[in-house]
């Protein structure tokens, strides 16, 4: 099962008490927060939303074998509001985004998030994709040069954004990228030897790029956070996992401002960061950064 992230520092930053009765899990996955909410706090509901219907059904069966209170919803956060409506829910009292992507969804979605599996390039959430959903494939397919550089250099901080980006623009004149492992080789070709060799793949930042603009993740996030404190009962926290410097921005960014106007407080100065003992079992969380706000009532 997938290992959440920041656990125990998460469950105590939210301050979960007696009087709580709605938490909101904008980003479901395989409920492993949710989980020990439900352990803990039996008494609390939970309302997960997760816009991959595979990990949703994976987190419904999970938190139904631990049998508290619960709904989860196929949808995007940027919809959470609408969520909550339909659910009859005005306030929350706790909510957490968690925006990193799951290992599960890194080796089993058979949809290109990982550059270590020749799959299709999709790199979507959305594990029912319809006719005019954006993939991958359809960047690297028609996006001018420019336009391709740029989401290369904002999502990705790529600093061989417009080598890469025409590199791509060359290769799909001779035939279509239709790989993973399609794309892996074009960057390979289009970024200097030192380059390979580095302490991160040299296809990492591009990837990351791609699936930010596909799923328009910073957008989603600016609008899910925003519905997130509007829907927060005074006293009530949100937390947010980040796990690189873009997504972390937006989220300093926005919490300060709310504590500046004086409708929030950041119950922490700096974000918490996993224990030396977290970072050896599991890897992957070294890079997270956890982030708190708390509403208060403006005077």
């Amino acid at each position: 099962m997938h290992t959440p992230v920041l656990l125990k520092e998460v469950i105590e930053a939210l301050d979960f008490n007696e009087k709580d009765k709605v938490f909101l899990d904008a980003t479901m996955g395989a409920g492993g927060h949710s989980l020990e909410v439900c352990r803990r706090f039996p008494w609390i509901k939970i309302i997960g939303i997760d816009v991959d219907s595979e990990a949703a059904e994976i987190g419904r069966s999970n938190l139904l074998a631990c049998g508290c209170q619960f709904d989860i919803k196929v949808s995007n956060f940027r919809h959470l509001a609408k969520v909550l409506e339909e659910e009859g829910i005005e306030k929350i009292d706790n909510g957490l985004f968690d925006l990193g992507m799951s290992s599960m969804q890194l080796a089993q979605s058979g949809r290109g998030f990982s550059f270590q599996k020749n799959e299709p390039i999709l790199m979507t959430m959305k594990k029912d994709i319809k006719e005019g959903d954006l993939t991958a494939y359809e960047i690297l397919r028609s996006w001018p040069k420019d336009s391709i550089e740029k989401i290369l250099r904002e999502y990705g901080e790529e600093s061989f954004a417009g080598r890469i980006a025409e590199g791509i623009v060359k290769e799909r004149k001779q035939g279509p990228i239709n790989t993973t492992f399609d794309l892996v080789r074009v960057i390979e070709n289009s970024t200097p030897r030192f380059y390979h060799h580095r302490r991160i793949h040299p296809a990492t930042k591009t990837f990351q790029a791609l699936r930010i603009a596909v799923n328009d993740e910073i957008n989603s996030l600016k609008e899910g956070l925003v519905q997130a404190f509007d829907k927060l009962n005074v006293g009530g926290r949100i937390a947010t996992i980040s796990f690189h410097s873009l997504e972390d921005r937006e989220v300093k960014v926005f919490f300060r401002e709310l504590a500046r106007q004086e409708k929030a407080i950041l119950p922490f100065k700096k974000p918490l960061r996993p224990s030396f003992e977290e970072t050896k079992i599991n890897p992957k969380s070294r890079s997270s950064k956890l982030r708190v706000v708390q509403k208060i009532l403006k005077i």
